[in-house]
């Protein structure tokens, strides 16, 4: 008995002393054709994927990663090892992508043709099309995964859609040319405008604009962390920081040139994706310092959720 106590007790030291699973950033760089993948523990880049067209949009579910490339029209699917598990060309200008892990299914933005391709997640073959305003962009599932919200960008609105049904359930005016957009914690869908240089805050129930609030100039994403909202200006190479409680500004902080994609890791840093200066920025939500900054290929845009909560296999 003293033998099997001493060799559980070895086991038990062992495995306290292996390494957690961390956070690992899938980061589409455009120019550069490729995905970036980043250890945000470590700070190492584990691997490089080879990804042509151009890519931008992206999401991470399922076990899988998307990628949306707009020059070749052409929509990814990627085990995380890398190997592409299945592809599709999409006739029209995919941009925004989001990943419905409830429905196994993968919706994508059609810039030119004002509508949403509803794909299978693991065939990635036409399931729907669903009508959108004009110029849909960024793409955001609530936190329960029942609504899809869609930014549509010339026509000065977003829509919200029931993921179950794919019914479109109601259309919201916001501010001027809405792009990047997503929901809080508390369900609360913030959007950005980048041509009125501010966020809509909506209750998506009801459909109703609750507030409208200053940020930098051209807002293009937004993610929530430490109770606050952080959204990057890409004109202005900054953060704007908004507490969620009452909306009130917290903080302006410096980022690389040209802020793009952002998302909140599960342990409360913000991942900033800087698109001219070829890195990704990871900030401490609590004590907004710029904690670490990791090299990525050339042109990161991170445009969508491509943060995943675990080991690569």
């Amino acid at each position: 008995m003293s033998r099997l106590r001493d060799l559980a007790l070895g086991l038990s030291l062992t495995l306290a002393a292996l390494p957690a699973a961390g956070e690992i950033a899938f980061v589409t760089c455009q120019t550069g054709d490729a995905v970036s993948v980043l250890d945000l523990d470590s700070g190492e880049e584990r691997a490089r994927w080879d990804v042509p067209g151009k890519p931008a949009g992206v999401a991470v579910g399922g076990g899988a990663v998307f990628t949306v490339s707009p020059d070749s029209k052409t929509v990814r699917r990627y085990a995380l090892n890398g190997e592409v598990t299945a592809s599709v060309v999409l006739d029209g200008g995919p941009i925004g992508t989001a990943y419905d892990a409830r429905n196994n299914r993968l919706f994508v933005s059609d810039w030119y043709n004002a509508r949403l391709w509803t794909l299978d997640g693991t065939t990635l073959e036409l399931e729907a099309e669903l009508p959108a305003g004009a110029a849909p962009a960024g793409l955001a599932l609530s936190p329960d995964g029942r609504l899809l919200a869609s930014a549509e960008r010339d026509a000065d609105r977003i829509s919200l859609y029931d993921t179950a049904t794919l019914a479109l359930l109601r259309s919201v005016p916001v501010g001027t040319r809405p792009f990047g957009l997503g929901f809080a914690p508390d369900g609360r869908l913030f959007v950005g405008n980048v041509g009125s240089n501010d966020l809509s805050v909506i209750d998506p129930q009801a459909g109703e604009v609750l507030a409208t609030v200053a940020v930098g100039e051209r807002p293009y994403g937004v993610a929530f962390a430490a109770g606050r909202a952080f959204v990057t200006n890409q004109y202005e190479n900054t953060l704007s920081v908004i507490a969620l409680a009452d909306l009130s500004p917290v903080a302006t902080l410096d980022t690389g040139e040209y802020p793009e994609g952002i998302a909140a890791t599960a342990d409360g840093r913000i991942a900033v994706a800087n698109w001219f200066d070829n890195t990704l920025s990871v900030i401490d939500a609590e004590s907004l310092e710029t904690v670490a900054l990791l090299d990525t290929a050339d042109g990161p845009r991170a445009f969508g959720a491509f943060l995943y909560d675990g080991d690569l296999p």
